[in-house]
């Protein structure tokens, strides 16, 4: 028995409606997945998941599935709309699309990125964020956070770069122990066979990122996708436009970073300069 699709809600966001036009015109050409994929040039897998809204269309399959239901521009209206929607399930998805990821490269304007922060900075972060947080809410968060991390536990996880904004090393989070420890397990994290971080120091001024954080991903099947953070607003950016100005301005980032070796001995300098 073929298995049952996966329900679509059209009035949830353009990327539902654009898949449900997409079946129900393929439904009345009583054409399979596989058929349509030979006609616009594009994969089963990649029309599936298309098709079921979970992975946003390439600029040019809009074009093509105008072209081939003769549907006068519907699907290009429709991508023009689902490319600039904030997705409604972005934290989800974004979860979803970092366990699919091979190469993570993050920029940390303010704190350390969530896949390298130590479980009491994490803490005293979701304390800042959430102090009115019911007893034991702020440490179920931290110990999901935790978990995130398990996919570095094997050569099997994504290649991991980060630049941190040298704002991120002095802003002592949680006290000066708390502090220490984290920067001691950056340290570990500054140059390895599968990570790398470098820091962005002060003298470089402004830039692209300047007040957020990002982050990049290039996934399983070669796809990039980003996810911008601002105090508590992310945005996932799935087109290609988008992605790749956030992937130019991030090269250009790191250009500009302290070598991995300046950077070690800078996290050592700032460790040794806080209070015992």
């Amino acid at each position: 028995m073929p298995a049952r699709p996966r329900e679509l809600r059209p009035d949830r966001s353009a990327r539902d409606l654009f898949g449900a036009e997409m079946r129900r015109h393929r439904a009345q050409e009583c054409m399979s997945l596989e058929r349509l994929g030979v006609i616009v040039g594009f994969s089963k897998s990649v029309l599936s998941r298309v098709e079921t809204a979970d992975a946003m269309m390439a600029p040019d399959l809009p074009s093509r599935l105008d072209a081939t239901f003769h549907t006068d521009g519907i699907f290009e209206r429709l991508y023009a709309l689902a490319r600039n929607e904030v997705h409604p399930d972005r934290y989800r998805r974004r979860m979803d699309l970092e366990r699919r990821a091979k190469v993570i490269d993050e920029y940390g304007g303010q704190v350390v990125p969530g896949l390298a922060q130590t479980p009491k900075y994490a803490l005293a972060l979701f304390r800042a964020s959430n102090p009115e947080a019911a007893e034991g809410e702020n440490e179920e968060r931290v110990l999901v956070r935790m978990a995130r991390q398990g996919m570095f536990d094997d050569h099997l996880g994504p290649y991991l770069n980060m630049v941190l904004d040298e704002a991120v090393l002095r802003r002592p989070v949680g006290g000066p122990e708390v502090m220490r420890d984290q920067l001691a397990a950056l340290l570990k994290l500054v140059n390895t066979p599968r990570s790398l971080v470098q820091v962005l120091p002060f003298s470089h001024g402004e830039h692209f990122f300047l007040g957020g954080s990002v982050t990049l991903m290039t996934l399983d099947d070669g796809t990039a996708v980003a996810y911008e953070e601002s105090i508590d607003i992310g945005a996932l950016l799935e087109d290609k436009e988008n992605v790749t100005a956030r992937r130019r301005a991030y090269d250009r980032l790191r250009a500009h970073a302290l070598s991995p070796l300046e950077t070690a001995e800078l996290i050592r300098d700032v460790m040794e300069a806080l209070p015992r």
